[in-house]
């Protein structure tokens, strides 16, 4: 026998969605969209490209002027931006190609 899904689940839901009619009507976007803004990072003993938001890098690099000319090509086809890394972790510098 399958159990009824318990109302407070279906009432958290109505709530929710509630909310996001809400915010649709006064203009906010309650949906957030992935961006394609390229990181070069340290990978290991060398540099890697990764999308912002993906645990994968996408490219590994000996250098990183080789990671970056990668990053810039594809923040160029997307319209986003290139966000190099310093070796200790911190950011150096962003390159923007989208849109204002």
């Amino acid at each position: 026998m399958i159990s009824p899904m318990p109302k407070q689940n279906t009432l958290a839901k109505d709530i929710q969605k509630l909310i996001q009619a809400i915010l649709k009507a006064l203009g906010y976007n309650t949906t957030r969209k992935r961006t394609w803004h390229q990181h070069v990072v340290p990978y290991q003993d060398d540099w890697a490209v990764r999308r912002e938001g993906n645990q994968r890098i996408t490219s590994k690099h000996r250098k990183q002027s080789t990671a970056i000319k990668k990053a810039k090509t594809l923040a160029k086809r997307y319209k986003a931006d290139v966000i190099i890394h310093r070796e200790s972790g911190g950011i150096r510098e962003r390159i923007s190609y989208s849109q204002d």
